[in-house]
């Protein structure tokens, strides 16, 4: 990422249900951080997923942001319009050599890690990565690891190392029905829209490497990180749609502001609009950042 870029931020949901406090919270994180920088903030749907994301839930999101004052400063991007960009960015990286075929079904890579515990990362085996078994037929396309281990600095969680034949394997581009896969999705359009940073969930945090190792085969500029810490669940797990999360309710936007302003630490700021209120945040975020910055990197 070159230093002198402008920032470009961005959030990304997933249109599977209505916002929660949760997903509020990431997009407040990353809006104000767009703008003390004075940068852009970007919203993109992922909607990949035909069997789980809807066009309604679309709406209701985009919906719901704008009644919070959190309005992209471009046009919002489906991930359902850029499959050309998908293929174009699949060509590549086979012509690199860096793809292969995969006739492994999830029951086979199970059974590879039969010996791993409850919410290990699954590791694909590589059974397929010197030529698929006889007799077999793809499923997926996967993609080549780099044997190097993938280093990146968080501005919250600091240094990682991470060597991905033991964390994840070679993972998917092109899943077996057809729909393409979260990681390259996501890093062919973070580089198509010049995104700079990305402000997004800890629970996030184990995705990066195989992500940047993407961005480095595609020879695309890396963004920063900053992984902001989750809202949970009165039983300790994520808040999320799986966990049973309340949708917003839009009729109390100041409210389910305040709310996400607790979480990160600070006090109810009184405000009589959504955009009077994200106004005030905004003098606060960078002694949040600033506060939450990892001591390496000072």
């Amino acid at each position: 990422m070159s230093e002198h870029a402008p920032y470009r931020g961005r959030f990304a949901p997933s249109p599977t249900g209505p916002l929660h406090l949760g997903s509020l919270a990431t997009a407040v994180g990353s809006y104000l951080d767009a703008r003390i920088h004075q940068g852009q903030w970007l919203v993109r749907i992922e909607d990949i997923d035909p069997q789980r994301c809807k066009p309604e839930w679309t709406q209701r999101i985009l919906h719901s942001l704008a009644v919070h004052g959190l309005v992209s400063d471009a046009p919002p991007v489906l991930q359902t319009t850029r499959t050309p960009a998908y293929q174009r960015a699949l060509n590549a990286l086979s012509h690199a050599g860096l793809t292969y075929p995969c006739a492994c079904t999830r029951q086979d890579i199970e059974a590879a890690n039969a010996s791993r515990g409850f919410g290990e990362n699954r590791i694909y085996p590589g059974t397929c990565a010197q030529g698929m078994p006889a007799g077999k037929t793809a499923r997926s396309i996967r993609f080549r690891c780099p044997k190097a281990a993938i280093e990146w600095q968080d501005h919250r969680l600091g240094r990682f190392i991470d060597l991905l034949s033991q964390t994840s394997g070679d993972f998917v581009l092109l899943r077996g029905d057809g729909a393409w896969a979260y990681h390259l999705a996501v890093v062919v359009d973070d580089a198509a829209s010049e995104v700079t940073h990305i402000v997004r969930g800890d629970d996030l945090a184990d995705t990066t490497a195989r992500q940047l190792a993407l961005f480095d085969a595609l020879q695309k500029p890396r963004p920063a990180y900053w992984h902001l810490p989750v809202i949970l669940a009165v039983d300790g797990q994520k808040l999320s749609k799986q966990t049973g999360a309340k949708a917003l309710d839009d009729n109390t936007p100041l409210d389910n502001l305040n709310a996400v302003w607790k979480h990160f630490g600070f006090d109810a700021l009184r405000a009589e609009t959504p955009a009077q209120w994200l106004e005030l945040a905004v003098e606060n975020w960078a002694v949040y950042r600033a506060k939450t910055a990892h001591p390496t990197n000072y």
